[in-house]
């Protein structure tokens, strides 16, 4: 008997030696007994992978060794040169993109030095867009009027966005306005005096406001020393500022921050943060009360001096100031054009432009608004607002000789030429362009702003939106034919 360790093992015909031919053990009974079906499919080892073919199916040599071919190919392609092939195919696909795209680079390239150098003279206070010349005079009847005040406007901010107009009077209420439909969105009421302790909301004259670039808050200063800060949104009032000796007359918000800067009669300057609804610090240094105050995204600002005749601008982190002379009158507004101009008015009823590197004004018109009273005791109409439209050649003031001026500021501001006048019945006591240059707003009242030394009994407490069309621009054939 056979020990089982000395039997042959039986060889699988598919672990046969290469070379050597493997015997097939066949049954009875297997294949076509009459030879007519098709024959059984062979199974073809390859070197590489296991194929699957069948002896019907017959295959072209050409096709065969094109296949063989690609094959060869994909097969002797490394990973480095697969990677080389597939960056030049990238590479040409993005020279095809930049040809095709040649044009509108150059285009966006162009626009973006365009924005690039006007951001850089914007902040070295140089920008100056040409557009008072293009500027056209309303009809009368394109001017809207906005009432609800019952007593004289005294001030106004538009937001930055163009959508809102927030207006207070001397009626100590605040009101907020949609700027394109003209209807009140929230109203302020003002409070009597002596309810400071219970009412929300101020019980005195309101004499400045000012607004956050970003929108979100919204300053009030009154007669009563007092700073409101409330939500631009709803309207709801958040912090109280105190501080101040005198009536608060000049507030304003930097650029791109929520740092408040407020002027008041005590002839003092105050710093704050909003934000952290904080005190920062106080600047001292006219010497008389404070009028009127301005500043833009630099830490600094810019103050009329009122009865001192001066004009200031304060380097806050320095805490120092700069000293400017040229009206003869009180200093009763002032407005910065860009951070290396500003324009003011004064009782004198004079206008004038200014630069932070001179000492004395630019240029001076006397008797911007003509004059008034009788013969032999004339004296100017005060020049009770000014506005700038910023980084242009356009600004405007206003007075009580129920007109808005316009004016046009020379090549490199050295000039001031008057444009057109608006009509405007009453004491313009608040002037602001829109951020796109579309309209002047002016908030106007039967009192001056700071005092009542004059009622006009004809005019009427209300907001004027003045539009500010442009000529159109001629056609490339018009230019043709005027040339």
């Amino acid at each position: 008997m056979s020990s089982p360790f000395f039997l042959k093992a039986k060889v699988n015909p598919k672990f046969a030696k290469k070379g050597k031919p493997a015997t097939v053990l066949k049954r009875k009974g297997d294949g076509d007994p009459g030879g007519k079906g098709k024959p059984r499919a062979k199974k073809l080892i390859s070197k590489h992978n296991e194929e699957i073919s069948s002896d019907s199916e017959t295959e072209s040599p050409i096709v065969a060794r094109k296949r063989q071919t690609i094959e060869r190919d994909d097969y002797d392609e490394t990973p480095q040169e697969k990677k080389l092939r597939l960056a030049k195919l990238y590479l040409n696909q993005l020279k095809e993109e930049e040809d095709d795209k040649a044009e509108d680079d150059a285009f966006e390239t162009d626009l973006v030095a365009g924005r690039l150098q006007e951001e850089v003279l914007e902040q070295k206070g140089k920008l100056q867009r040409l557009i008072a010349k293009d500027i056209m005079a309303p009809d009368a009847s394109e001017i809207r009027v906005l009432r609800g005040h019952k007593l004289p406007i005294t001030c106004l901010v538009i937001s930055s966005d163009d959508k809102y107009i927030f207006s207070a009077a001397k009626d100590c209420s605040i009101i907020k306005w949609d700027f394109e439909s003209g209807k009140k969105l929230h109203t302020i009421h003002g409070g009597r005096k002596g309810t400071e302790d219970r009412h929300v909301g101020h019980t005195a004259h309101i004499l400045c406001m000012a607004i956050s670039s970003d929108g979100k808050y919204l300053a009030t200063g009154d007669v009563n020393k007092l700073i409101m800060i409330w939500e631009a949104k709803t309207c709801k009032h958040l912090y109280k500022f105190t501080g101040h000796k005198g009536p608060v007359s000049g507030l304003s918000f930097r650029r791109g921050s929520h740092d408040l800067y407020s002027a008041s009669h005590d002839r003092s300057i105050k710093v704050w943060n909003v934000d952290e609804n904080a005190y920062v610090e106080t600047l001292f240094g006219h010497q008389d009360a404070i009028t009127g105050l301005d500043c833009l995204s630099r830490e600094c600002c810019v103050t009329s001096g009122g009865r001192d005749r001066s004009v200031r601008v304060w380097k806050i982190p320095e805490e120092s100031q700069l000293v400017f002379h040229g009206h003869e009158g009180s200093i009763d507004c002032i407005q910065l054009i860009n951070e290396e101009h500003m324009v003011s008015g004064a009782d004198d009823g004079s206008v004038g432009l200014w630069s932070v590197n001179k000492k004395r004004p630019l240029s001076t018109v006397k008797q911007a608004h003509g004059r008034h009273g009788e013969a032999g005791l004339q004296q100017a109409h005060w020049v009770s607002s000014v506005a700038a439209l910023q980084n242009s050649d356009t600004v405007a003031s206003g007075s009580h000789n129920s007109e808005v001026k316009l004016w046009k500021c020379g090549q490199n501001y050295r000039k001031l030429e008057p444009l057109f006048s608006v009509p405007v019945c009453g004491f313009v006591n608040s002037l602001k362009f829109s951020s796109s240059g579309q309209f002047l707003v002016a908030g106007v009242g039967q009192e001056h702003r700071l005092g009542r030394w004059w009622r006009l009994k004809e005019a009427k407490n209300g907001i004027y939106i003045i539009p500010l069309k442009r000529k159109p621009t001629p056609s490339p054939e018009e230019v043709k034919i005027a040339e």
